[in-house]
């Protein structure tokens, strides 16, 4: 955007000239416009590469997919580096689409082991209350689930400490030690998903669930 220079001579200079206020709202309009056209764009791409991906299994051994996936995630983040993601909207039943986590992973790929299938995997968020927890669902009545503690960061950022962790049955439970803590920068959020990256490097999206999960 040009400098505004001062004439010497508005009112001679308004006379011949007549005065054109700057098209500022024309320009931020425009911009908006077409920042909302990339972004639209860079989702429904993102979507695509991650739609036959089976939440991340088939990619582990797809270095090419791998990179093309990151890269859309990268992209996504650069159109829009100021979004705000750690208010009231982070809240609410995240379901799993896409992943690089390994143990996420390792335990959807291996449930048949247990006799058993991996379902829905979630992230309950609730901002206000500063919790999280981290869900693998096995139906019809299985589920493993981490709770965290959390804090907000910046803008982006949420920092999280791990409190617990229980595998339940459909008559029984087994508290297991919790460990470790971290954080995850959620770099793009709307009403329908959010791409995070997280303190090991690992990528995540997820959609909002359909249904709220409680304990």
């Amino acid at each position: 955007m040009g400098m505004a220079t001062t004439s010497s001579l508005p009112a001679i200079s308004n006379i011949f000239t007549p005065f054109s206020p700057p098209q500022t709202h024309r320009t931020l309009t425009t911009r908006s416009s077409l920042t909302s056209q990339s972004l639209t764009s860079a989702k429904s791409h993102l979507l695509h590469l991650i739609s036959d991906q089976n939440r991340g299994i088939a990619t582990q051994s797809d270095p090419q997919k791998l990179a093309q996936i990151t890269d859309a995630i990268d992209s996504i983040a650069l159109i829009n580096p100021d979004q705000i993601t750690t208010n009231n909207s982070l809240s609410g039943t995240w379901r799993l689409l896409w992943t690089t986590e390994k143990e996420q992973l390792f335990i959807i790929k291996n449930a048949g082991f247990f006799g058993t299938k991996a379902g829905d995997v979630l992230q309950v968020i609730d901002v206000e209350k500063r919790k999280l927890n981290n869900v693998i669902t096995f139906p019809p009545d299985g589920v493993f689930f981490v709770r965290s503690d959390m804090e907000i960061a910046s803008s982006q950022r949420v920092n999280f400490r791990f409190t617990s962790a229980v595998l339940r049955g459909n008559e029984w439970e087994f508290p297991l030690p919790p460990f470790g803590q971290g954080w995850f920068d959620s770099v793009y959020l709307d009403d329908d998903i959010r791409v995070a990256k997280d303190i090991r490097g690992d990528y995540l999206v997820v959609d909002r669930a359909p249904y709220h999960w409680k304990e």
